[in-house]
């Protein structure tokens, strides 16, 4: 017998691991830390990952349950820890927070070596497609005229700028506090299809994107900081590609739009996973001005866009499938098969 979500995970990080090895070789470049020196060298960040996501359970609950008296919290902490972190829960921790890392680190690297790999690109191509769709007019300038280039900026800046704590937060708030926990195992599988989706969009479909290759029409915006972590990224682009650094990564490519990708695949786990109507309501709302940020600062053509929904529709059903949930297409409803990460379960 074998766990389809165990093999779907472990397999999506090796074959992330080994293509990001390869291409490495076979380039002859170093892959790269994507992170730098947070959290110390990546050989220890993994271990503080997982020590950090059982530290987020076991501390606060802690001191709020004992209210602050010593001789209480020994109790409650063994309590949890019998209680909650079990070996299924463990195992989903480890398996999952580890599985997403390497696939993280694997994308990082192999996004940076998009360049050496591809001369092409089809800015020209989806630019016109754009103006096509929108019958002569660049989406950006639309934005821009709609909601002007000031206070909008900044909001959507922010927004766009949110995706960044959004992911680690969400896995690890789905490994670690998800009560079923195949939505655990569903979460953070479809996380992982996603980014590999993206990756190979990259490949697929070469882009700069509209900011990087048409700079003049954003030439208006307030400079938030989503501009200048534009600007940054055009910089470390520059050093890895023309300066012979070798200690970073380049981190510039547009089809398809993970940021998409990824606040629409949240949405869908809320709306399907968690019962708080206001929730849902936020992360669809998240999703739509993550859209519209895109456009508006031209990380992205709207090609790019639709492929990221495409990703993310596509990682939640295989994840759902994976994970053993069952979907009720009729009524939009889903529901899982087993309480436990032993699932799906099958006999050879």
């Amino acid at each position: 017998m074998y766990r389809r979500a165990y093999a779907l995970l472990v397999g999506i990080a090796l074959a992330m691991g080994a293509w990001a090895v390869v291409e490495a070789v076979v380039l002859g470049r170093p892959l790269v830390d994507p992170e730098g020196s947070f959290l110390g060298p990546s050989w220890l960040r993994l271990p503080l990952l997982l020590l950090g996501a059982l530290l987020l359970d076991l501390l606060p609950r802690t001191l709020w349950l004992s209210r602050g008296k010593p001789t209480e919290m020994p109790g409650i902490v063994r309590e949890r820890l019998t209680r909650h972190w079990n070996k299924e829960r463990l195992v989903l921790v480890a398996l999952g927070i580890a599985s997403f890392y390497v696939v993280y680190v694997s994308y990082r690297n192999i996004k940076s070596f998009l360049p050496f790999v591809h001369h092409r690109m089809y800015d020209r191509e989806l630019h016109l497609l754009d103006r096509a769709l929108l019958f002569g007019h660049d989406p950006a300038i639309v934005l821009h005229d709609i909601l002007g280039t000031h206070a909008a900026a900044y909001f959507l800046s922010y927004i766009y700028l949110w995706f960044l704590p959004l992911v680690p937060l969400c896995i690890t708030a789905w490994v670690v506090w998800a009560r079923n926990l195949s939505y655990g195992y569903w979460f953070v599988t479809s996380q992982c299809i996603a980014w590999t989706l993206g990756t190979v969009s990259y490949y697929a479909l070469p882009t700069l994107g509209p900011g990087l290759e048409y700079s003049f029409i954003y030439e208006g915006l307030a400079n938030t900081p989503t501009n200048e972590l534009m600007a940054s990224l055009v910089n470390s682009r520059q050093g890895v590609l023309y300066g012979g650094t070798l200690g970073q990564v380049q981190s510039v490519a547009g089809f398809a739009s993970l940021h998409c990708a990824i606040t629409l695949l949240v949405a869908l786990m809320v709306q399907y996973t968690l019962r708080w109507r206001w929730l849902k309501i936020l992360f669809w709302v998240n999703f739509g001005f993550t859209v519209v940020a895109t456009l508006y600062f031209g990380w992205h053509y709207i090609s790019d866009d639709i492929a990221g929904i495409a990703i993310a529709f596509v990682s939640f059903y295989v994840g759902g499938i994976a994970t053993g949930q069952k979907f009720d297409h009729a009524g939009m409803n889903t529901h899982p098969t087993t309480t436990t990460s032993k699932i799906p379960v099958s006999q050879d």
